[in-house]
Formats: structure tokens, C-alpha cells, sequence
């Protein structure tokens, strides 16, 4: 299993790293658009984002959206421990370069992730099906904190269509996922109510 995810990884890694960058930016809004009009994100008081990297689907339109409507912004820093902790920010700004690259909120205010509540928890993937299973970047920091997540709090992968396979291999600590977005669909993985995909 460990070397079926590695060969997906490094194929699906590759091929998402090789995108031209104007079709990351264009394919990025489309996908971000299809959460702002979801029911999802219109019931959240929270939402969770991360800062994209390697060609991952971008987040910026959802950040600046959910700052302009004084919804609570969270962001994940690695912290001691090699764990994962979700930080507040209320300005762009406050996003500075940390671990592997990657932008981290500064500060130290961490908000346990058993009290997020009615949030949507955007994650990225190498990897997704719609049924929600997903293919991490391989550190699992993700799926630890995703075993924290309350029942109310929607959990939503953002991809590219070609990121969609039809199965995943599977380990017990791997988290499936509420929801998936792409482009072109909304995936409802472990969802139990369509209400939540539709209202």
C-alpha cells in the first residue's frame, strides 16, 4: 500500500506541478466559486484554509471573501511536536513563509479543532474519489487533525478534475471527506444528508 500511494503521489504530484500557471489561476477561481455558492460556506461561521502549494488549487478568493464577511479565519501552522495546529488571522499579512515554504499565520492564539463548529475545513489532496477518500502530500499532518473534527464541521477537498480517480489506497488512519470540489462537480463523499450539498 505505502508504495501505491508513493507511485500516486510522485505521478499525480508531477503532473499537477507541471500545470502552466495561467491555468492554475483560471481553474483555481472556478473551483473556489462553486464553495462560495455552496451551502457549505453560505451556513459557515468558520472556515479553514491552507496556503496552496506546488500548483494546489489556490485559496485566495476564499480567504479575501471570508475576511470581507467577518467570518472566523483559521490557517494550519506546524507547531512543536510535528503536529498540526489551526491559527486565526484576520489579515492576509499576518500570513508569513514557514515550514516547507509554505505561508503559516503568525501568532500563537491555536483554536482546538473540537471547537470549530458549523466551519467548512477546505484541505488539499494529491489525490481524491468521490466517495472522500484523499491522497495527502505524504506527512498525514491532515489526517491527525482530521480525527479531531466535529460531526457539524464540513470537511471539503479542493482539486482539479484529473485529481478525481476512481479508488485510493487505504490505510486506518486516513480520513474520508465531506465533500469534494472541482471544477466542473461537487463530489459528496461521506455526507449522510444532501441537504448539506444542496439546502
Amino acid at each position: 500500500m505505502a508504495d501505491d500511494k508513493k507511485y500516486l503521489r510522485k505521478v499525480l504530484g508531477e503532473c499537477r506541478r507541471g500545470l502552466p500557471g495561467a491555468y492554475v489561476a483560471s481553474v483555481s477561481r472556478r473551483v473556489q466559486l462553486r464553495v462560495l455558492q455552496s451551502k457549505p460556506y453560505q451556513d459557515s461561521s468558520t472556515v479553514v484554509l491552507y496556503a496552496a502549494k506546488d500548483n494546489e488549487v489556490g485559496t485566495d478568493l476564499l480567504l479575501d471573501a471570508a475576511l470581507s464577511s467577518h467570518r472566523r479565519v483559521l490557517l494550519p501552522k506546524i507547531v512543536p511536536g510535528n503536529l498540526l495546529a489551526l491559527l486565526r488571522i484576520n489579515d492576509r499579512a499576518e500570513l508569513v513563509p514557514g515550514s516547507f515554504g509554505v505561508l503559516e499565520p503568525v501568532g500563537a492564539g491555536i483554536v482546538s479543532v473540537g471547537c470549530l463548529g458549523a466551519a467548512l475545513f477546505c484541505i488539499p489532496g494529491v489525490g481524491f474519489t468521490p466517495t472522500g477518500q484523499r491522497l495527502g502530500r505524504g506527512g498525514g499532518y491532515f489526517d491527525r487533525i482530521l480525527a479531531a473534527v466535529e460531526p457539524q464541521t464540513v470537511t471539503a477537498g479542493l482539486a482539479y478534475s484529473f485529481q478525481m480517480l476512481d479508488q485510493l489506497p487505504e490505510s486506518p488512519n486516513d480520513r474520508r471527506l465531506n465533500l469534494i470540489f472541482t471544477e466542473s462537480a461537487v463530489h459528496a463523499g461521506q455526507v449522510l444528508d444532501q441537504s448539506i450539498v444542496s439546502g
